[in-house]
């Protein structure tokens, strides 16, 4: 027998009524390839007629080894697998792996580049949060909110494509600096989202905010107070969504984001639809800031001027022997980074993240390991769903906006 299923067998032993022929109660499995639970997530759930008395996540059906990965990579090569544990924020990843890599080589990086890394941050939380409310109103049954969101969706795509070349995996934040400069042309069609967006999320606001079906779908539903999440070490909108008003972007601020004006909204409700406030007022607020940013970037160079982490330009690389000989270094040994340890945490859209990296001087990781914010947050499920009618569940699980990819190690 495969040992996965004794583990499993065991799980759901535990998990029996104790009277087998009682009519009402039932162990069910939602997931792990349920469309709610928005990736492979199993949870074991307990029923009592309609009622859920026990639940029980089961994590890890991706099989990435993430963490184990980066050890074999080089301290650049990183970047691209911090692109897929979180497809909806890649950008944010990027940013968080490459600040403590940065902290470690002492290296200064230009302003524009540290402005570009908070437009981008930006877009990526508007990207995440519109696909997070498209799919979560579909989950409760508004089929409308979806193609809405995924039409500013595919906007945001299409701004990404332009400067990295790719849609989703850009990989274009890199240590020392960003991959490539902009194109002409980019910040234009940056400006010309940022302003159609407010009238757009208007549009969402108009659809939910007061739709009776979603109001008793959504309020009242999944509370937890503050206390109790804190002790689980949540994170991000749902920690705000519960009073507190901790965004690291504030609090500790990091790529120059002590520059920027704008607000954190909080809510003091702690249920579904006091997320749902949260995250649509965060869309509003990431919009003021990158056009804060469009109209103030600083002119100059977008890489730290550091020729043993970055590669140099082609034409120094032509016509200099110094840069020839950096080029070629890089290119075959990689980077070193001095031996130390450092962690450095960011706001992702869905929370707290941070990379705790090791190096031993070599030119590759000795140690990752990653605080991911969905994984934090799920420890809130159980508690969540226990004592509440099983349709809630949908509810609670989309509010909880966590990408499985960002779970699993």
């Amino acid at each position: 027998m495969n040992p996965t299923d004794t583990v499993l067998d065991s799980r759901l032993q535990e998990m029996a009524p104790e009277s087998p022929g009682s009519p009402r109660r039932m162990v069910l499995n939602m997931g792990p390839q349920h469309p709610s639970t928005h990736g492979v997530l199993r949870v074991i759930l307990e029923l009592d007629g309609e009622i859920v008395t026990k639940a029980q996540p089961d994590i890890g059906f991706l099989h990435t080894g993430i963490e184990k990965q980066a050890e074999a990579l080089g301290w650049q090569q990183v970047v691209t697998i911090t692109d897929r544990m979180d497809y909806l924020a890649n950008l944010s990843n990027n940013l968080a792996y490459a600040l403590p890599v940065e902290k470690l080589l002492g290296i200064e990086i230009p302003p524009k580049a540290q402005w570009m890394r908070v437009l981008l941050a930006e877009l990526s939380r508007i990207n995440s949060h519109v696909v997070w409310l498209g799919t979560h109103a579909l989950d409760l049954g508004a089929m409308t909110v979806f193609f809405y969101c995924f039409r500013e969706r595919e906007d945001l795509l299409r701004l990404f494509e332009m400067f990295s070349g790719q849609r989703m995996m850009t990989s274009y934040i890199r240590i020392g600096g960003l991959a490539l400069e902009p194109p002409r042309g980019w910040d234009k069609a940056v400006r010309r989202f940022i302003r159609e967006l407010p009238a757009k999320v208007d549009e969402y606001e108009a659809l939910l905010k007061e739709n009776p079906i979603f109001l008793r779908r959504t309020q009242g539903v999944a509370h937890l107070p503050l206390e109790r999440l804190l002790d689980l070490g949540v994170t991000g909108p749902m920690i705000r969504a519960a009073g507190l008003g901790w965004d690291i972007r504030k609090a500790e601020p990091y790529s120059s984001y002590d520059k920027f004006d704008f607000q954190v909204p909080v809510r003091q409700e702690s249920d579904v639809y006091a997320r749902f406030l949260v995250r649509l007022e965060e869309i509003r607020q990431s919009a003021r800031i990158v056009e804060q940013a469009l109209d103030g970037m600083p002119e100059g160079p977008w890489k730290a001027d550091a020729p043993h982490v970055v590669l140099p330009d082609r034409e120094k690389m032509k016509t200099q022997m110094e840069a020839l000989i950096y080029h070629f270094k890089i290119v075959t040994e990689g980077m070193r980074v001095p031996a130390g340890e450092a962690y450095v945490p960011v706001e992702s859209p869905r929370g707290e993240i941070g990379f705790y990296v090791v190096s031993d001087g070599g030119a590759q990781p000795w140690r990752v390991f990653m605080r991911t914010p969905s994984f934090g947050n799920l420890q809130a499920l159980p508690e969540m769903f226990e004592g509440r009618l099983i349709a809630d569940t949908i509810a609670a699980l989309g509010s909880m906006d966590f990408v499985l990819g960002d779970v699993d190690r």
